[in-house]
C-alpha cells in the first residue's frame, strides 16, 4: 500500500491558506512516470469509461477547466492523482487504506467480473461482463470539474460511491479556500467524511485514520461531518460498533478507526511509524523518545489530527513528505541505532515516490491566481517541490511531456536518475541536495510573489498569459538547476565507485 497524506487547516498554515498534500507512491516492483497537464473543458469526456473497472458513466455537459498531475502512461487510465480547478477546489486522490473483514462481509467491494462462457452471447453458459465500481483512476476526473466548493465535491463523490460503488478502500483529500475535508470509503458503497479543524493538521499513512466522528452531525446538520445516508443502520445491522459505551452520546464520538479499520503487525512496520514521525516533526517539544513517551512508532492511538506548535510552511511539508526518520535510530541514511533499526520502518521519502503535490489555496490574492500546486517528481529526498499556477491553459513541456522513455528532457526521469546515483553515497551528496532544495524553494517563493504583483497590476484578460509565463520561468530555472545537480552528484558518486583507484599517470 503506497502514499502518505497531510492536510492542514487555514489557521494552522503560515499564510492562512488551506493546504492538502500527498506523496503518490507506486507499489513494489514498478514506477509510474508523472506529468503536469491542464485539462480544458473541451478535453473533458462526456461519456466516461474506466480502464480498470469498465464502469461507464455519463458526465454533465458543463465541466470547468482544471489542472492535474496524472500518470504519464495510459495503461491504468487517467489516474489524475492531484488536481485544482479554476473554481479553486482541490483534490488529492487517493490514499490507499484497508477496512476489516466484518465491513467487507457486510458491503463487499464492487469488483469487475469478466464475461463468462466465451464469445457466443447466445450460449446458455454465457454471462455478460459485470463492471466494477469507481476508484483512484476515476475520482478526480468524475468530481473536480463539476464542484463549486469542497463540500459540494464531497457530496458528489459520496453520491457516485453510493450509485456505482468502489473496488478498493481509499482516502481522498478535498479543499477550497475555507475548508479542508477528508473522505474515507467504507466497504463497497459506504463512506464517511470529516472536516479538518481550521487550527489542526491531519496525518494519514495508508491506514484508516479518522478517530472521532459525530454521526449525529453527519446525518443532521453536517457542519463538520458527512456520511452515507444509511450509516447508522449499516453500523447497527452488522454489529460494527465494538465500544462498551452504550449511551446516546456515544454516537457523537464514534471511532471509525476501530469500527471499520485494521490493526495488524504490518501496520507497525508500514503505517503507524509515518504518522508518529510527521507529528513528532510538527510538535517537537513533546516527549517522543523516552521510555515513558505516550506515543511510539507502533502506537495504535496516534491521533488523526492535532494543533501544531507552529504554523506549518511549505518547507515543513516538503521536509515531512521527503523524510526518512532523520535524527532517530530509524533513519536509513543515519548513523544512530543499528543496522536493524535503520531498516525497521517504511520511510515517507521512499524510492517509490512518484510525485509530491502540495495544493495551496491562498485567500489573500484574486481568485484567478489563488491556486498553486507545488510539485516534485521522483524520490522526494533527492529533489524539491517547485510552485506552478494551475489556472492555466497549457503547462511547461518539461513537466507535461513525460513519456515512458528515460530522458533528461523530462523532469521526472532526471530526478529518478539523480536519486539512483546519489542514494548509495547519500551523505557525500547531501550538501548538494540541500543547496538544491534551498535554491528551488527560495526561487519559487520569489517567483510567485512577483507573478502575484504583476497580475494585480494588470487587467484580468492578461492573467492566464502571465501565469503561464511564470510557470515557464519556473520550469526553465528548475531544468537548469536539476541538470546542474545531476552533474554534481554524478561527479561525486563516480569518485566513490567500488572500482575507484587514486593512483593515476597524471
Amino acid at each position: 500500500m503506497p502514499c502518505t497524506t497531510i492536510l492542514i487547516g487555514k489557521s494552522a498554515t503560515y499564510d492562512g491558506s488551506t493546504i492538502i498534500a500527498r506523496d503518490d507512491d507506486t507499489g513494489h516492483g514498478k514506477f509510474d512516470p508523472k506529468r503536469f497537464v491542464a485539462v480544458n473543458p473541451e478535453d473533458q469526456p462526456r461519456h466516461y469509461r474506466s480502464t480498470l473497472s469498465h464502469v461507464s458513466i455519463e458526465l454533465p455537459g458543463d465541466p470547468c477547466h482544471y489542472s492535474i498531475a496524472p500518470n504519464a502512461l495510459p495503461n491504468r487510465g487517467i489516474l489524475a492523482e492531484a488536481g485544482i480547478s479554476e473554481r479553486n477546489v482541490a483534490m488529492t486522490a487517493t490514499e490507499t487504506l484497508a477496512v476489516n473483514e466484518r465491513v467487507l462481509g457486510a458491503d463487499p467491494m464492487v469488483v469487475l467480473k469478466p464475461a463468462q462462457g466465451g464469445d457466443d452471447t447466445q450460449s446458455t453458459d454465457y454471462e455478460p461482463e459485470q463492471p466494477g465500481g469507481i476508484g483512484e483512476e476515476d475520482f478526480i476526473t468524475l468530481v473536480l470539474p463539476y464542484a463549486h466548493s469542497a463540500r459540494e465535491a464531497v457530496q458528489r463523490l459520496g453520491a457516485l460511491l453510493a450509485q456505482y460503488g468502489t473496488y478498493e478502500v481509499n482516502g481522498i483529500g478535498i479543499s477550497d479556500v475555507d475548508e479542508v475535508w477528508y473522505v474515507e470509503t467504507i466497504g463497497g458503497h459506504h463512506w464517511i467524511a470529516k472536516r479538518v479543524p481550521d487550527d489542526c493538521y491531519a496525518t494519514i499513512p495508508n491506514q484508516l485514520g479518522i478517530d472521532d466522528f459525530d454521526l449525529d452531525d453527519a446525518l443532521g446538520g453536517q457542519k463538520n461531518h458527512m456520511c452515507s445516508a444509511d450509516m447508522r443502520e449499516f453500523i447497527e445491522a452488522n454489529h460494527l460498533d465494538r465500544s462498551m459505551d452504550e449511551s446516546p452520546e456515544h454516537f457523537r464520538h464514534l471511532n471509525p478507526r476501530k469500527l471499520f479499520g485494521t490493526a495488524t503487525p504490518k501496520d507497525h512496520i508500514y503505517n503507524t511509524p509515518r504518522a508518529w514521525y510527521m507529528q513528532r516533526t510538527l510538535n517537537p517539544s513533546e516527549d517522543w523518545d523516552s521510555p515513558a513517551a505516550p506515543l511510539t512508532p507502533i502506537s495504535e492511538d496516534i491521533p488523526w489530527c492535532r494543533v501544531p506548535e507552529n504554523k506549518v510552511t511549505i518547507e515543513d511539508i516538503d521536509f515531512i513528505m521527503s523524510s526518512h526518520y532523520e535524527d532517530t535510530p530509524y533513519d536509513i541514511y543515519g548513523t544512530q541505532g543499528t543496522e536493524e533499526s535503520r531498516h525497521r520502518y517504511r520511510p515517507i521519502g521512499i524510492n517509490r515516490n512518484g510525485h509530491l503535490a502540495i495544493l495551496q489555496l491562498r485567500p489573500y490574492v484574486p481568485e484567478a491566481n489563488r491556486a498553486v500546486m507545488w510539485l516534485a517528481f521522483g524520490s522526494n529526498p533527492f529533489t524539491s517541490v517547485a510552485p506552478f499556477y494551475t489556472n492555466v491553459r497549457t503547462t511547461p513541456e518539461y513537466l507535461a511531456g513525460t513519456t515512458g522513455e528515460v530522458t533528461t528532457d523530462a523532469l521526472y526521469w532526471t530526478n529518478r536518475i539523480i536519486a539512483a546515483i546519489a542514494d548509495p553515497h547519500f551523505l557525500s551528496n547531501s550538501a548538494d541536495l540541500e543547496h538544491f532544495r534551498e535554491d528551488i524553494l527560495s526561487y519559487g517563493h520569489k517567483l510567485v510573489a512577483g507573478a502575484d504583483a504583476a497580475v494585480k497590476a494588470e487587467d484580468n484578460d492578461s492573467t492566464p498569459d502571465m501565469l503561464e509565463q511564470a510557470n515557464e520561468t519556473m520550469a526553465s530555472h528548475l531544468r537548469e538547476r536539476t541538470n546542474a545537480l545531476l552533474a554534481q552528484v554524478l561527479f561525486t558518486s563516480s569518485n566513490l565507485m567500488n572500482n575507484a583507484f587514486s593512483l593515476s599517470d597524471k
